[in-house]
């Protein structure tokens, strides 16, 4: 049921309670009616009543109809899915998420992860209070003057993916954007995948004091994930070195020899 925004004032008129009462019933079930629907729907209900004594009634309370709420547009569909658009190459497709924790004083910690989809390397683990549109476009632009600019980026719908300054950013960079589904998480599996590690591995044992210890641990488990961890889905290498053997997903090597991507 909708919930009604109408502001009610605390004073009415004596004589008019039960009229009052029966006016708010009616509006806390339909919160777009005005007084003259509200008025239309009492009368079929039995009420001997004029209009103006509905609107007098209506006024006193300091009811009126809410503004419409403008409608969003979710970004996002199923054809995204990393399952329909799979990576064919090293920095093809990267997919990347927030995962959120705290310190030890219970402020708030927000990460970032970049993760390389076909190499399954994690390019960044970036750590704040709170990480803003600019940030990441920083943590981006970072990573594009290393790598190269990816083909596509996989994410949610969260508003820090759909926020305007990044799209621009994106877009004016070539880099389309693969939203997935609203709701769909699984979508963005090898986000959800390399999360459940950060979570497992990282958040749930290291307690950090502050921003400053998180961001000194969280890149020392960053470079142990890329080169000390054998990873299954890559037959037990690690990132980094089945991503050094990787060609770009349009270098002329890999369009020649079709390299083929290790199973999921």
């Amino acid at each position: 049921m909708a919930r009604s925004t109408h502001q009610f004032r605390p004073t009415r008129k004596a004589d008019e309670g039960p009229l009052a009462d029966a006016i708010l019933a009616v509006v806390r079930k339909h919160p777009r009616f005005g007084y003259r629907r509200v008025w239309a729907v009492l009368v079929a209900a039995g009420w001997r009543v004029n209009r103006k004594r509905v609107y007098r009634a209506w006024r006193r309370l300091g009811l009126k109809v809410p503004k419409k709420a403008r409608k969003k547009r979710r970004l996002g569909s199923s054809d995204n899915a990393c399952g329909r658009r799979r990576a064919e190459g090293r920095d093809h497709v990267w997919c990347w998420d927030f995962v959120h924790d705290r310190t030890a004083d219970g402020k708030a910690l927000k990460w970032l992860s970049v993760v390389d989809e076909y190499t399954r390397e994690c390019l960044a683990l970036e750590v704040g209070r709170g990480l803003t549109a600019r940030r990441v476009t920083e943590v981006l632009g970072r990573l594009f003057a290393e790598r190269g600019v990816p083909g596509h980026i996989r994410s949610d719908n969260g508003p820090e993916f759909i926020a305007k300054a990044v799209r621009r950013w994106l877009g004016e960079r070539g880099v389309e954007v693969l939203y997935i589904e609203p709701g769909s998480p699984w979508q963005n599996g090898y986000a959800e995948s390399f999360h459940g590690k950060v979570r497992d591995e990282l958040l749930a044992v290291e307690e950090f004091g502050s921003l400053g210890e998180a961001v000194v641990l969280g890149a020392e488990w960053r470079r142990s994930y890329n080169h000390d961890r054998p990873h299954s889905s890559l037959g037990y290498r690690t990132p980094a070195g089945y991503g050094a053997s990787c060609p770009r997903y349009d270098s002329a090597s890999l369009r020649r020899t079709g390299d083929t991507k290790v199973s999921v």
